[in-house]
Order: C-alpha cells, then structure tokens, then sequence
C-alpha cells in the first residue's frame, strides 16, 4: 500500500477523496481528471472526465481504459479495494487480500481467468467446486480465497452491485492439522545451522520462542522493558496471559547476545538510541531495523532448506518457528495446571494443541 492521498481543496467537493480509484489524478491547472498510460514505452497522459464527473462514473471510465470489463469479478473486487473500508483494514489482512486478488486474477477455469467470469454468472456450486479443486492439494489456501471472495460478493450485495452473495453457504476445505513436536536432536541441529550460518536474530528468536513459549511475532517484537531483574515478561497475544519468566542461565545467555548484537549493529552504523525501553527492540535485523514477521517467515524457509540439503534434519523433521513454542510447552517441568499457568492459555481445549507430552501414570492401586 502506498502513502494515503493528500487532501485536495480544489477537487470538486462531490468527489469523496478517500475513494478515488487508483491510476485516476486530478489537474489543478487543467481541473479535469486524468490517467497516465504507457504507449510505445513513453508515459502519456489521457483525460478521463472534466469536474462535473461523480466518482462511480470516475470508476467506470478508469477500468474502461485498464480493460476491466464492468460486471465481472475482477471488476468487483477491484472496486472494492479501492474503498475506504478496505483501506481501513488491519495491514496483515491487506495484504492477504492483495494475494487473493492475484489469484482472482490469474487462475484459470474451464470458462477463463476467474476474475473474467461474470459475477451475476456464479453460483454457490461452482465456488464451492472451486473451492473442493483448489482444497484438494492446497486447503488453507482455498480457505483464504473462500473468505475473501465471501467478503468482496457481500460488499458488492450490500452496495448493490450484485443480486446474491454466492460463496455464502459454501463448506470450507478441511485443513490439515499439523501439530509438530520437533524432536531435541533435530531443534538443536536446526538452532547450530541458524547460528553458524544465519543472521544472529533467526536463531535467537527461536531460543527465545521456545523458552518463553511464545510465537515467532512475539519474539521480535520483545523490549527492553520486558526484561527485570527476576526475569522476562511475555507479550503474548490472541488473548493468553502474561507470564514472568525467571531467568536461567540459557535464557540469559540467548537474550544478552541480543542486546550485544542490537547495541553492536546500532553502533557501527550510528543509528539514534531510543531513550524509552519500551521503544528498544530486543531483536534487529542486520541493518539495525525491526525484524518483520514476512522477513522471519522468509528466512525460516530458506533455513529448513539449507539443514535438510546439508543433512542436519530429515525432510520429515521439518518444522515451523511456532513448533518452538509448542516444544517449550511440552518440555515444561510439571503438571497440566502448571503447564497451562506457564504457557499463558485460558483454556483446556488450548492446551490439547500446545502440550504433546504422554502422561505418566501407574498400573491400578499401584499393583
């Protein structure tokens, strides 16, 4: 998403601002609306409208000249990005929108491009085939696609651009439930990999995913004021409570080389120190900047690759930054109560995912 549009005070007062489609500009000296083209390689621009022009129609004359049919999918959801409702969705579900609009974009049915299918021409049949074809090999996929097309046909129902919403109703793919429990041969091969041959962030946020049985995002997004002198408070989210985590001598050493490395990179390229330690982050990336979660995502893959390639792990020991948690959980000292007080979860069901350990228990009467 690119910076949000200025306001303007000679755009007629009409046109509401915050919704003005994307490729569509206003002269001030000329006051009409224009569009800019590429044509022979050489950017042109073209006049869309003069002042009088009300924004649906604004809309209607831009996909003209981008070749989006009116009436279709991709049409549909292209308005619909273009809204002020979008725009004020969280930015994590922007931008899994704008990959579902890729996929509306490119895949590919027996009647063409999903996009080009006409939306009064759909039917909760053929989204919910859609749906089971895509689900077959990829279901979290098909599940995401399924939301938001549910989303965009309901906006287009509500504002009138379409007569049903065909996605209601349909049954989403059964995802695979993955529970991973990586083994302690195999987390421990994967933290050397990390450490020897990764930027020192990846394998300490997993150190600290795991001993502090947190998420991936909640391990880069650790503070300065997170830490005291009995321990580390989590910053769970998703509801879970917070927990102080007394320091042992493996979390000392994982977090103290955190902030040796952060003050490090901060120092040698002479970045500003923030003053509040709530503004310090623990973990930073090479260039002394936060650690994103696309970024930690990205180079977790690229590090199962390289340890199953190299023969660290086996294909089948493959695991994700959030397994870390799951293994701290487990591996906690303890009873279930105990386990749950530590791992911060509310509920029983919760902890079914979380805690992988067998119970120990003795024969009847102990005989």
């Amino acid at each position: 998403m690119g910076r949000p549009r200025l306001i303007d005070k000679t755009i007629p007062a009409h046109i509401d601002q915050s919704s003005i489609p994307k490729g569509a500009y206003w002269s001030r000296t000329d006051r009409h609306w224009f569009t800019v083209l590429v044509e022979d390689g050489k950017r042109k621009r073209r006049k869309l409208a003069g002042p009088e022009v009300r924004l649906s129609d604004l809309h209607r004359i831009l996909e003209e000249f981008a070749g989006v049919e009116r009436g279709t999918l991709l049409w549909l959801c292209e308005l619909f990005h273009e809204t002020s409702k979008f725009k004020a969705l969280a930015a994590k579900t922007r931008e899994d929108y704008e990959a579902q609009l890729k996929i509306v974009r490119t895949y590919q049915t027996k009647r063409g491009p999903l996009g080009s299918l006409r939306v009064v021409d759909l039917t909760t049949p053929f989204v919910q085939r859609l749906v089971d074809k895509i689900g077959g090999e990829h279901p979290s996929k098909a599940n995401h696609l399924l939301r938001y097309l549910r989303r965009v046909l309901n906006w287009g129902v509500t504002r009138g651009h379409c007569g049903k919403n065909p996605a209601a109703g349909v049954e989403q793919a059964v995802e695979r439930r993955q529970r991973r429990l990586p083994a302690e041969v195999a987390f421990a091969a994967v933290r050397a990999e990390a450490q020897a041959h990764f930027p020192h962030y990846v394998w300490i946020a997993l150190e600290l995913a795991f001993l502090l049985r947190l998420r991936g995002i909640e391990a880069i997004t650790l503070t300065d004021a997170h830490a005291s002198d009995e321990g580390v408070q989590t910053n769970r989210r998703k509801g879970s409570r917070d927990t102080l985590i007394l320091w042992s001598p493996r979390l000392r050493a994982a977090w103290d080389e955190a902030i040796r490395q952060r003050n490090a990179i901060w120092a040698k390229r002479r970045m500003p120190v923030p003053m509040q330690a709530i503004d310090r982050l623990v973990l930073v990336n090479v260039h002394g900047k936060p650690v994103t979660r696309r970024a930690l995502s990205t180079i977790w893959q690229t590090l199962m690759k390289h340890c199953i390639e190299k023969g660290a792990i086996a294909p089948e020991q493959r695991f994700g930054m959030h397994d870390a948690k799951r293994k701290g959980i487990t591996d906690t000292k303890g009873t279930r109560a105990e386990k749950r007080e530590s791992s911060g979860h509310k509920s029983d069901a919760m902890m079914d995912v979380y805690d992988l350990s067998l119970p120990r228990t003795t024969t009847p009467g102990g005989v």
